[in-house]
């Protein structure tokens, strides 16, 4: 992925497009030898914000080791969608073919599915039209609510902010997780969301704060939610004390304990298995509760 083509429809949502972007350009700013380039059927095109763009009308010379991402766009439908031309989609097949990546951020995954790349494989795309994918792309597998897919070189994200968290997974994938880190911590991105990991979970509900403390108690708890971790064990791994972490994490989280978090994790997970045809019991114990009785008061008292 040393070339990365950013391929923009008119209607372009800036965030599909400018979050992927940061990653890659802050990653070759660490020396990964990224160069970045922005590919239209017309030589300006309009933005969902107001904001023109300038973009090449010319397709690079793209390898194996390159990546071709098609942001979002602004549409009510998937039906209401910008036309992507016969030799856009022609270049999403043949950079595929040869063995090359492609990526879309939200209704990106509409050319996607136009071009065919979606027969057959995993995908996703914002949780407001992932019916009408479905419907319009019948051999997809949609996958619902989750933040990306990566399917036989063929990487889809919910939309928005989750293209950052498509990007960093290929950064991971290509380098390692020590750089995504690395990038991640330089964009004051805390948390470096998996692609399982729903569209509205915890992570983004109690994650926007800036308390570096709290972010490396929270990555503890995200890592282990499952098993145990008193508070004495997790103030000694951010060297705080017992008293200090709670308040911290308290005035940080908007009220929750370190405790409570934990069981914020464990119900979203256990939810997510029993959706999925597990039973309370069997959800219970694969999330960490040793006592079934505390998962079904936790979904009694969210009612």
């Amino acid at each position: 992925m040393s070339h990365i083509a950013f391929f923009l429809v008119p209607g372009v949502h800036l965030l599909d497009l400018a979050g992927p972007a940061q990653v890659f350009s802050t990653a070759a700013d660490f020396g990964h030898p990224y160069t970045l380039s922005y590919i239209a059927e017309q030589p300006q095109v309009p933005t969902a914000q107001g904001l023109p763009l300038v973009a090449r009308l010319d397709w690079p010379d793209l390898g194996p080791d390159d990546l071709i991402v098609v942001p979002g766009w602004r549409a009510l439908t998937l039906a209401d969608s910008p036309a992507v031309g016969d030799a856009a989609l022609q270049a999403l097949r043949d950079h595929h073919a040869r063995g090359g990546t492609v990526a879309s951020v939200c209704a990106g995954a509409e050319a996607l599915g136009q071009a065919g790349l979606l027969d057959g494989r995993r995908c996703t795309t914002h949780h407001d039209v992932q019916d009408e994918l479905a419907r319009r792309h019948p051999e997809a597998a949609v996958v619902r609510d989750v933040l990306y897919t990566a399917d036989d070189r063929v990487v889809t994200s919910a939309g928005i902010a989750s293209g950052i968290d498509l990007a960093l997974h290929l950064i991971a994938t290509r380098h390692g997780p020590a750089v995504a880190a690395q990038v991640a911590r330089d964009m004051v991105v805390y948390a470096r969301r998996n692609g399982h990991e729903p569209q509205a979970s915890a992570m983004l509900r109690y994650r926007s704060h800036l308390d570096d403390t709290v972010h490396r108690a929270q990555d503890q708890l995200d890592a282990r939610f499952d098993r145990p971790l008193p508070l004495s064990a997790l103030a000694a791994t951010v060297g705080v004390s017992e008293r200090t972490l709670t308040r911290l994490f308290t005035r940080a989280t908007g009220g929750l304990t370190p405790l409570r978090y934990q069981q914020t994790l464990r119900l979203e997970r256990a939810e997510h298995l029993i959706s999925h045809g597990a039973t309370v019991d069997v959800a219970a114990r694969s999330v960490g509760f040793e006592d079934p009785r505390m998962l079904r008061r936790l979904r009694a008292r969210k009612v």
